[in-house]
């Protein structure tokens, strides 16, 4: 609201703006919101709903397969005379050569004739009947097949882990009956096992039905639409073309319908399951032979659409060109400028939106020129300081001068501690004030902590002892000047007050990172002020000035300012840790990556 608001306050650019919206956005609004309405949801509802109703009528023709053979399944189980037959049977022994008695003639061929009858209804299916003992019977020849064979298949045995009347399904597998595999080159079965009155199993049925018998259901659908039968994995079951039995079905759960990219192409899959087997009936077709009867609404939005873009882009093309006329008269002098002459003015004195551009075009222009004096002014006094600052190095390198001088007479005259110590000054001098000189070797820092100590202790009456620990690949490797000197100078200062002590420095490289320890046997330090170093240096917060502290001498370089460089110069992996406490002295660990990232846990080794 408030961009409409500011929008009209500007009364060329609401023009220019409201004609953009009027003649390109709202027509496409319009238009995709029309189509939206009239194609989109009523196309996908209507496909989906269509796919729902076919799915259904082709899950009603399979559901009946399927309660076929569960009906033959439970008749075994449930009928009074065969189950006493069975049992009966059952609890005989029986072997091959054992002759059968007339009496189990007669039960034998009631049970023949039992299941000859449950299979006269309904389509074909082959039902086995095995009994512990090893007595089979069968409505199927056992030429065709022996039924015994159904013992030494890879599904067989999980038929003894069934609980009560749960039933098994046999996946697609080749027929085994030989009399039908030209015709029937695939079959699906269900079994049960028959248990006596105290859930004991004296049997097993099984009902056998062919796969083509499903697949001839499934040919019947649209000529776009491919239907098939799924099992718990997936895999193909049954498919008119039986090339594809046994392949994976990669685009089931999305929901019952959903409409997905399969190779690039908009596809409607549909599933429906079975709650008996857990087997799912499948189909898929492509999106738009499912909308192919809309296509007349999408016609018209889509006429609809170009007819609007027409009359718009004629109303856009003409405000425009109406609205932009009296600009033409700015675009000479916009060239002149161009060019590089910015003493040119518009001069348009109108009151309108152009007049008001060009007075600020002028005034521009006038600001512009002011700058340019401003930045012209500006290098010339950049010149001049930087003229000043050439002549103030003079000062530092007169400085060491005059103290070589010193030196050289002191020795002469027999006071070597004395020249010892101009020299050592004189070298902390020369590096200091050495600007190209940012980054020096460990080695080099050494030496230059040896001039300090050497200058200390001759301040101080106990002399302080230094030990050094640096293995050669330490000694190499780059660091910024001074990082170790306000560690040696804290020792000294705070740690010893002014007695004697031992600093030893430590290098040593781990895990490609440089490890630094700085310790003494000084006095350490107490807990409250140790824990309040420690939290100050883990905030990474900059030092303020801490460019201004370095140029004022080495001496006022602190703690806080070699964490600061370290993480300046070698990154946020870079560290520095205190180890301390009262009466047992101080250890601290510069821990620098030699590459970015690599400082893993040598945060806790400082012992």
């Amino acid at each position: 609201m408030n961009w409409l608001i500011k929008c009209f306050n500007r009364s060329l650019r609401n023009k220019v703006i409201v004609a953009s919206i009027a003649c390109i956005f709202l027509p496409v609004t319009i238009s995709l919101t029309l189509y939206q309405y009239f194609t989109n949801d009523a196309v996908r509802e209507q496909a989906i709903q269509n796919a729902n109703k076919e799915m259904k009528l082709t899950e009603e023709y399979v559901s009946k397969i399927f309660q076929d053979m569960l009906y033959i399944i439970n008749f075994v189980q449930f009928d009074t005379r065969l189950n006493a037959l069975l049992k009966k049977q059952a609890e005989e022994g029986f072997t091959d050569q054992s002759p059968a008695t007339y009496e189990e003639f007669l039960e034998d061929r009631t049970v023949m004739n039992t299941i000859k009858d449950m299979t006269l209804l309904g389509e074909k299916a082959h039902v086995t009947i095995l009994l512990k003992n090893g007595k089979a019977y069968t409505n199927y020849p056992v030429t065709d097949y022996d039924p015994l064979s159904f013992i030494d298949t890879k599904w067989f045995e999980e038929l003894n882990g069934l609980h009560g009347y749960e039933s098994f399904w046999v996946e697609t597998e080749p027929t085994v009956f030989q009399a039908e595999k030209i015709a029937n080159p695939y079959q699906i079965s269900v079994a049960r096992t028959l248990r006596d009155e105290q859930s004991i199993i004296y049997g097993y049925v099984i009902v056998t039905m062919f796969e083509n018998k499903i697949s001839a259901i499934f040919e019947n659908s649209n000529q776009y639409e491919e239907v098939m039968l799924l099992g718990r994995d997936h895999t193909i079951l049954s498919h008119p073309d039986q090339g594809q039995i046994g392949k994976k079905f990669p685009y089931v759960g999305y929901g019952r319908s959903a409409v997905t990219f399969i190779n690039g192409e908009e596809y409607l899959v549909t599933t429906s399951l079975f709650e008996n087997n857990h087997w799912r009936i499948a189909s898929i077709i492509p999106y738009n032979q499912s909308v192919s009867n809309i296509d007349s609404v999408f016609n018209r939005v889509f006429l609809l659409l170009i007819l609007l873009f027409a009359v718009f882009l004629v109303i856009l093309a003409y405000l425009i060109r109406h609205m932009t006329k009296p600009l033409h008269q700015l675009t000479k002098v916009v060239k002149q400028v161009q060019a590089g002459d910015l003493h040119v003015r518009t001069h348009v004195t109108s009151e309108d939106e152009i007049g008001q551009f060009s007075l600020s075009f002028d005034h521009m222009l006038d600001r512009i020129n002011e700058m340019i004096n401003e930045i012209n002014q500006t290098q010339t006094r950049k010149r001049q300081a930087e003229l000043a600052m050439l002549q103030a190095q003079i000062n530092p390198h007169f400085l060491f001068n005059v103290l070589n001088s010193i030196r050289l007479n002191v020795y002469k005259f027999g006071d070597q501690e004395s020249a010892s110590m101009i020299s050592s000054l004189s070298k902390l001098l020369r590096m200091t004030i050495d600007v190209n000189k940012g980054m020096i070797t460990l080695k080099e820092e050494i030496e230059i902590i040896k001039d300090y100590m050497q200058i200390m202790n001759m301040r101080q009456k106990e002399k302080a002892t230094l030990m050094i620990n640096v293995t050669k690949e330490a000694e190499v490797q780059l660091l910024p000047r001074f990082v170790l000197q306000p560690l040696i100078e804290n020792s000294i200062i705070h740690g010893f007050n002014q007695n004697e002590g031992i600093i030893e420095i430590t290098a040593y490289l781990v895990e490609q990172a440089l490890i630094i320890k700085v310790a003494d046997n000084g006095q350490g330090i107490p807990p409250e002020k140790l824990e309040n170093l420690i939290e100050v240096l883990s905030q990474n917060h900059l030092l303020k000035g801490i460019e201004t502290k370095a140029r004022a001498g080495f001496s006022s370089i602190g703690l806080f300012n070699v964490n600061e460089r370290l993480k300046m110069t070698f990154g946020p992996m870079a560290s520095v840790t205190i180890v301390s406490g009262t009466g047992k002295g101080a250890k601290i660990m510069l821990a620098i990556p030699l590459e970015k990232g690599v400082i893993n846990h040598v945060q806790g080794d400082v012992g």
